[in-house]
């Protein structure tokens, strides 16, 4: 007996808030298998999202029809938690891959969708997370540990609190443990973060208009090195180099494979081109256009001259064989004389100026009745 699948339109068939919408949630993923039939059906895996930036993946055993935006319950230890569902069918088996969950363990289930007790408790339990992050920031300070605490989250049930927390050097926080159970009467768990953990779960926008990276769709943070910002040939200025987080931005390692390649074809910046009347020395270089500028001094742009890294290399072909071309460019490309150039040439200087109309002058009433009495006379 084969199985009859729902049909599904508009946004039931992922292409809005179900699949795509960012909702309230952080690192959203856009489902583009949501509109498949039998997606969903694929697998009991669902990818569930609490605040910021943490995600969980847990077993859908009831068989819930569950899809992207529901509220659900899950397994927690101890207790349970709510979180908002993100990802459903195929796509989540890739995520979990992605994520390096190698233990069946760390995969727990869901209990069932959010009940208005389980939100009136979770809403109770996330209006005390500024204040709690604020005391025990306080309480951290008066233990002296070289630590800060950026967030707070409280568990759904409100039985446990995760405490994330930077710090440079290993802290020992054993009494600030006991200090932050006695204080909040919860469990208390603290996990480190680094600095562009915290930029992702505080979020913003970066200096190019979008949002940041880490707090839309970057999970695993790769090291950056100033290296990235010289195959790039980028001012190695940290102001601008450094991100919202005061690190390295991640979007210097987006193009640098790229710029390496095309970098493979550009002649060496050692060698200088010998010509009929000078020596010319590398100035600078458009990497992908492939175009290098040399200069006839080795300090500052003197007669600069641009052209191809297909001629820049014949010329250093030549120059091994002892020969030495007229000039750098090509035969038939000679450049041109930068002459005036005059910006108003076939216009006129009035073509900006109104022509004055004469308004006609409105004749009063009283010039009408002496012209009318004259006419009478």
């Amino acid at each position: 007996m084969e199985k009859e699948l729902e049909i599904r339109t508009g946004c039931d068939r992922g292409l809005c808030h179900q699949a795509i919408g960012r909702q309230d949630r952080q690192l959203n993923t856009y489902d583009w298998l949501a509109d498949v039939p039998g997606n969903a059906d694929s697998t009991d895996l669902v990818e569930v999202q609490f605040k910021h930036t943490r995600k969980g993946y847990y077993h859908n055993i009831n068989r819930l029809p569950l899809k992207k935006g529901d509220i659900v319950a899950v397994e927690a230890s101890p207790g349970h938690d709510i979180g908002v569902v993100t990802l459903t069918g195929r796509l989540v088996a890739l995520q979990i891959k992605k994520a390096n969950l190698k233990s069946a363990d760390d995969i727990k289930r869901i209990y069932r969708l959010a009940r208005q007790v389980d939100m009136d408790k979770y809403r109770e339990a996330k209006a005390l997370e500024h204040q709690t992050m604020i005391e025990s920031r306080k309480i951290a300070k008066g233990l002296g540990l070289d630590m800060k605490i950026g967030d707070v989250e409280y568990q759904g049930d409100g039985n446990k609190a995760i405490f994330y927390y930077i710090a440079d050097e290993r802290v020992d926080f054993r009494q600030l443990i006991k200090d932050l159970a006695a204080a909040f009467h919860v469990r208390i768990e603290m996990k480190q973060i680094g600095a562009r953990q915290e930029a992702g779960r505080i979020g913003g926008t970066g200096p190019c208009g979008r949002e940041l990276c880490c707090a839309t769709w970057m999970k695993n943070f790769i090291s950056v090195s100033t290296g990235a910002a010289r195959h790039q040939d980028i001012s190695l200025n940290p102001q601008k180099l450094a991100g919202m987080c005061a690190k390295l931005k991640c979007c210097l390692n987006y193009e640098v494979d790229e710029y390496m390649e095309a970098g493979r074809q550009l002649p060496s910046r050692e060698i200088a081109l010998q010509t009929l009347d000078s020596d010319y020395y590398y100035f600078k270089a458009d990497i992908l256009a492939g175009l290098v500028t040399y200069s006839t001094d080795k300090r500052i742009a003197a007669n600069l001259e641009t052209i191809t890294a297909a001629r820049a290399k014949e010329v250093i072909e030549m120059n091994r064989r002892g020969e030495k071309p007229e000039s750098l460019q090509e035969a038939g490309n000679q450049k041109k004389e930068n002459g005036p150039v005059d910006l108003l040439a076939g216009d006129s200087i009035t073509r900006f100026d109104k022509s004055k109309k004469k308004k006609k002058k409105k004749k009063k009433p009283s010039d009408r009745r002496n012209n009318n009495n004259e006419q009478q006379q």
